[in-house]
């Protein structure tokens, strides 16, 4: 067969096969082609089906941790707790960072709130990179990132702020710091999201009883009376190392904030050094117990000391149980420093024990939720904690190069501010070609 005409039966049969195939989806009784549906459905994100082989069991979903505000509002704090009159003139901004975990915020919530810290003073970063995916509503219980801005905002009265994305540790410091100079705080405190405190009931001053706030106030004016100042230039002040601290706000900018290039852990390490090579000083004044926690009452109403058991314990974040119903009736709230006092804190002093001594680490509490596959900036729990470790990672190193080692107390090593860095700092060798030079020179500029 000439080739022409073979060119001519193989367009022949190609138009009549795209003609049949035209007439199967016209005429078809099937829903209509949709190429976004397609794409959508290829893409969307399905929910793991990995076996866990841990001998412990890990629930795949959390229930809150606070089940009265399902129909009640909270009770009104412990009486003993109350706020000194003088909260009205003397600004105290608490800024606690979350990214993950709403039952290990919402405890450290409660537990500042009980201790008498005012709900108009506490401000919630929502450092979760989902933008305004939180305050509409869009996420749910079992996302990482979820965030229940409607209770904050309109239960617990306290003030949410959004990043504009995901930040870093240090990041989020400097934000804080940025704050601060917008707000016109010359002093702010921040805390963790994984803290919880209590105010000790047993502490008298002048056979007065003072609560956590109230000492925490008393810190704060001591800093800012003229005597203190003149006996040393204050940068920080720790109630807890900095799960809870005070910060003077010109001191941290004086040094220039926090590196950003040193993510995660050792950042503290750099901050505080360089404070002290600049000669500024830290103290830590005793104002009751800050804990350091992984896991979360199983009904913060304990918190508010109305709770009905003192048998009350400790669960993951991620338990499914709850040492009280719903709709459990609220009994005569105890006296401060009764037994029920006692049993809470040896409880979380048990909390605070577990989460230090674990042979799994100390944030088990960062990959507990699993869910909110199809949600608005959805990402993989394991994904998120692989991508923090290899930034973590990244930091330290960074860490070395600027210090030469990984040892935390620069200062004390003797090191100086001119000691940064200095490895790239010090002059090529004579013998150097210019190439290797103009090398060293463009690693230093970059």
């Amino acid at each position: 067969m000439p080739s022409a005409t073979r060119l001519r039966v193989v367009v022949i049969l190609s138009v009549g096969t795209l003609t049949l195939v035209t007439i199967f989806f016209l005429f078809s009784p099937q829903a209509p082609f949709n190429l976004s549906a397609l794409i959508r459905d290829k893409f969307k994100p399905r929910p793991s089906t990995e076996t866990i082989t841990s001998p412990i069991h890990i629930s795949t979903s959390i229930k809150d941790n606070f089940p009265l505000l399902s129909h009640s509002p909270p009770p009104p704090i412990p009486s003993w707790n109350q706020a000194p009159s003088n909260t009205t003139t003397l600004p105290t901004p608490l800024l606690i960072g979350f990214t993950r975990n709403w039952p290990l915020l919402q405890q450290t919530l409660v537990s500042y709130l009980t201790a008498g810290w005012p709900a108009s003073q506490i401000y919630i970063i929502d450092n979760t990179g989902t933008q305004t995916s939180n305050r509409l509503g869009l996420l749910t219980l079992q996302n990482p990132f979820y965030l229940d801005h409607a209770r904050l905002t309109t239960v617990y009265n306290v003030t949410v702020i959004e990043t504009p994305a995901l930040l870093t540790f240090a990041q989020l410091q400097n934000y804080f710091l940025w704050l601060a100079t917008e707000r016109g705080w010359n002093y702010f405190f921040w805390g963790h999201m994984d803290a919880l405190a209590l105010s000790d009931e047993t502490y008298t001053e002048k056979k007065k009883y003072k609560g956590l706030y109230a000492r925490v106030l008393d810190a704060l004016e001591e800093a800012l009376t003229p005597a203190f100042s003149a006996k040393q230039k204050w940068a920080l002040r720790f109630f807890a190392y900095d799960h809870l601290t005070l910060v003077n706000t010109a001191a941290s900018l004086d040094v220039g904030g926090w590196d950003p290039f040193i993510s995660y852990y050792l950042s503290d390490c750099d901050m505080y050094g360089r404070l002290a090579m600049a000669g500024y000083k830290t103290d830590a004044p005793v104002v009751g117990q800050v804990y350091d926690v992984a896991s979360s009452l199983e009904d913060l109403l304990v918190l508010y000391r109305w709770a009905d058991s003192t048998e009350h314990s400790s669960a993951s974040p991620n338990s499914e149980s709850s040492s009280a119903t719903a709709d459990s009736p609220l009994k005569a709230q105890p006296q401060r420093g009764d037994d029920s006092y006692f049993k809470l804190k040896e409880k979380v002093d048990e909390m605070d024990h577990s989460k230090n001594n674990n042979d799994a680490g100390r944030n088990t509490w960062q990959r507990m939720q699993k869910g909110g596959q199809g949600e608005p900036f959805y990402y993989e729990s394991k994904a998120i904690q692989r991508g923090i470790e290899m930034a973590n990672e990244n930091g330290k190193n960074v860490y070395y190069a600027k210090w030469g080692g990984d040892q935390c107390d620069i200062r004390g090593k003797g090191l100086q501010k001119e000691d940064a860095w200095k490895s790239l700092m010090e002059p090529a060798p004579e013998s150097q070609s210019e190439e290797v030079k103009h090398q060293a020179e463009a690693q230093v500029e970059g």
